[in-house]
């Protein structure tokens, strides 16, 4: 079996290793354009030495942010933009990935450290969402989205396909979809925010059908060569999870047969009312079934932080890459220190750039 740091191959892409930054929002856009911070931000977990860089979620519309602070790909401006951060990761020796999505009913948000809440009614900086039903998510976030229509469903769709083309200009080599957290593609299959009765609500496959859509559409211009992925909530912790887990894993087959290439699988966080069991890997299980019964290469992520256990995980099969998010933000260099932590030593030296490498191993013993 293979282990943390042999490579993996999807497609015509291949990571140096299995250690995968996952999209993780900074909200320090401004007017979607990405700024300073950004450039070294993602230029430090390639140079860290991880195999693939996901660049944050980006809004493929104004309205789909999160927060005003969100990164967009809406334009040609904010696309070119992004360029110099895609050359700057395969530089250092990574994959440069990138997450595309609408926020629906959680957009037109405050930033996480300034509220993570609604932005008040009336306040300049915020905008109307929309979402497939007129229900509100609740607790902080209160703002009764608009209920989509079809030309609303056909406009958004139009969006993610405008964003992938923007992407693989751009020069990136490996493209999420984001389907998961409550946010629109998640809002349509959850049954906490899809109250449709039309051919987008009601039956599983209803409730897939935009997902669906969306990510053939998708298909049609991305690059056959550069994998198509999605991270996808399969379940929400709400009471239901038994059912949700086999409508998601089926909508995962659906997604597979319209091209999908590799499942990162999340959390719904559809509903502020679910028991979530936080604890060390423990998605891992969930995501191994996923996994193993759609036939999808597959990741997660969640508390994932220790280097035998992320090394266990892939020799067990049970996840193909690691999602690491916190450990990455702590140390960029994670996987330097958990290359040393596991022994392996040619891996340890080869994470880090030769400016960095050549020291280190001067003083190895230290």
């Amino acid at each position: 079996m293979p282990s943390l740091f042999d490579p993996f191959t999807l497609k015509g892409v291949t990571l140096r290793n299995r250690i995968a930054v996952s999209p993780m929002c900074q909200y320090m856009a401004e007017d979607g354009l990405v700024t300073d911070w950004h450039g070294p931000h993602y230029a430090g977990f390639a140079r860290g030495g991880a195999g693939l860089v996901i660049v944050e979620a980006t809004a493929v519309s104004p309205e789909g942010r999160i927060t005003p602070g969100d990164t967009g790909i809406w334009s040609d401006v904010q696309a070119a933009a992004l360029r110099p951060i895609v050359r700057s990761i395969k530089a250092a020796g990574a994959t440069p990935g990138i997450q595309i999505g609408h926020a629906g009913r959680k957009a037109s948000s405050n930033r996480p450290w300034e509220g993570d809440d609604h932005i008040a009614e009336g306040d300049p900086r915020g905008w109307q969402t929309i979402a497939p039903s007129a229900v509100a998510f609740g607790e902080g976030l209160p703002k009764v989205p608009q209920a989509m229509g079809k030309e609303d469903i056909a406009r958004v769709r139009q969006d993610f396909v405008a964003a992938a083309e923007r992407a693989r200009d751009a020069g990136f080599e490996w493209l999420v979809l984001h389907f998961a957290h409550g946010y629109l593609g998640q809002s349509f299959f959850s049954t906490h925010s899809n109250l449709r009765d039309d051919e987008y609500g009601g039956s599983a496959e209803n409730r897939g059908r935009f997902l669906v859509e969306t990510l053939a559409a998708v298909r049609k211009v991305w690059p056959e060569h550069l994998p198509l992925t999605a991270r996808l909530g399969v379940i929400e912790f709400d009471g239901r999870d038994a059912e949700t887990l086999a409508e998601s894993i089926d909508l995962v087959g659906r997604l597979k047969t319209e091209g999908l290439d590799f499942i990162d699988v999340s959390i719904g966080f559809s509903t502020p009312a679910a028991q979530i069991p936080w604890g060390p890997n423990f998605m891992a299980r969930t995501a191994e079934r996923v996994r193993a019964e759609t036939g999808l290469p597959g990741s997660t992520s969640w508390f994932i932080s220790d280097p035998e256990q992320a090394n266990e995980l892939i020799q067990t099969g049970q996840l193909d890459l690691v999602m690491l998010a916190r450990p990455m933000l702590a140390d960029p260099h994670w996987p330097y220190a958990a290359a040393r932590k596991l022994g392996i030593e040619n891996a340890a030296w080869t994470a880090l750039q030769a400016p960095y490498a050549h020291w280190l191993a001067q003083y190895r013993a230290a």
